[in-house]
């Protein structure tokens, strides 16, 4: 091609309109825009002391936030809000407002604010499924990275039922794995399907850095969906349970002497868990040393180790279930069944 005609196809290719998108860039592009006004940025605060005594407020995290609601409520992670003794919410717009903490429940990694706002500036995130989820579909993630607020990232759900340790001391089950790059900052903010629908909620990375490896994890929306109601309502969630105090792995690997299982220290009375004979705990009034009652090592067909599996094994049960609880005690192997009851 001669050196006029190169020019002119050039000049040609810089008039001509832009490119038509893609019907996947427009489906990005539709979803971003209709889901953005729900993400907000949220500000940890803790109030300090200077050596005179004089307190100050001193950002000192912060992560992203999805509107839940018309009355002001804002889902967020529980490490995002952990340790803050205030929390500023920042809307797309860069309006600030102050923001209460409603309740919490770390070992799903869930916590709730609320602000006083109009309903009008409130967009309510659009709640989906995860129980159907398939491996290879579509996701969008929206939020806060490093403060870069409103950034839209894409990718597809990597792999489901991930278990992953969580922030409240026992590892989360059902996570959504997702290779939509999530960064520091994007905690708390949402994961969409292609229909822009709530899917699950960025919480961790897997990443030597601390930066995006394409291993990211979202707490499922159907987790999300039984549990902020309830924190909503009574300021924490209400798990299903068997009525007894235990001891902490640590206590009770140095009571067991290296053994596993979840040691019963208490049983509450009227539970049925104390009528169907369970023991915790005892000292010999003779001699004053204590005497072991049952040792949790199986809820039905599930071995019990440790307070991880114990907690997992009941939480994917509900209220009124009949459990086998399977323990030692004094060598031997017992077997009770217990209805399970609400515990706070």
């Amino acid at each position: 091609m001669r050196p006029v005609l190169v020019f002119a196809a050039l000049a040609w290719l810089c008039a001509s309109p832009a490119r038509a998108l893609l019907p996947s860039e427009l489906n990005t592009v539709a979803v971003a825009r209709e889901a953005s006004p729900s993400v907000v940025f949220v500000t940890n605060i803790a109030l300090v002391q200077n050596v005179f005594l004089d307190e100050y407020a001193v950002p000192q995290g912060a992560g992203s936030g999805i509107v839940w609601d018309e009355e002001g409520h804002i889902l967020t992670n529980y490490h995002v809000v952990e340790g803050g003794s205030a929390f500023l919410v920042t809307f797309k717009d860069h309006s600030q407002l102050d923001a209460r903490l409603i309740g919490v429940e770390p070992r799903k990694d869930i916590a709730v604010l609320q602000i006083d706002a109009r309903k009008e500036k409130l967009a309510p995130i659009t709640l989906g499924n995860s129980a159907g989820l398939q491996v290879g579909q579509k996701t969008i993630a929206i939020g806060n990275p490093f403060g870069l607020d409103d950034t839209v990232t894409q990718g597809i759900v990597s792999a489901l039922n991930r278990q992953i340790e969580g922030a409240g001391g026992v590892s989360i089950h059902g996570m959504i794995q997702t290779d939509a790059a999530i960064n520091p900052g994007n905690s708390g903010g949402p994961l969409l399907d292609s229909g822009g629908r709530l899917i699950g909620m960025n919480t961790m990375i897997y990443s030597n850095s601390g930066n995006n490896s394409g291993v990211g994890f979202a707490v499922p929306v159907d987790v999300i969906k039984r549990i902020v109601p309830e924190i909503i309502r009574y300021g924490h969630s209400i798990e299903p349970g068997l009525g007894v105090n235990i001891l902490s792995d640590q206590q009770a690997y140095d009571l067991l002497g290296g053994g596993s299982g979840v040691v019963v220290l208490s049983v509450r009375p009227g539970t049925p868990a104390a009528r169907a004979g369970l023991r915790g705990i005892a000292r010999d009034p003779n001699t004053g040393r204590i005497v072991l009652g049952d040792v949790i090592v199986g809820i039905n067909a599930i071995p019990i180790t440790d307070y991880d599996d114990l907690y997992n094994a009941l939480d994917a049960l509900k209220k009124g279930d009949v459990v086998t609880v399977k323990t030692l005690r004094g060598g031997k192997k017992r077997s009770y069944r217990v209805r399970l009851i609400d515990v706070d």
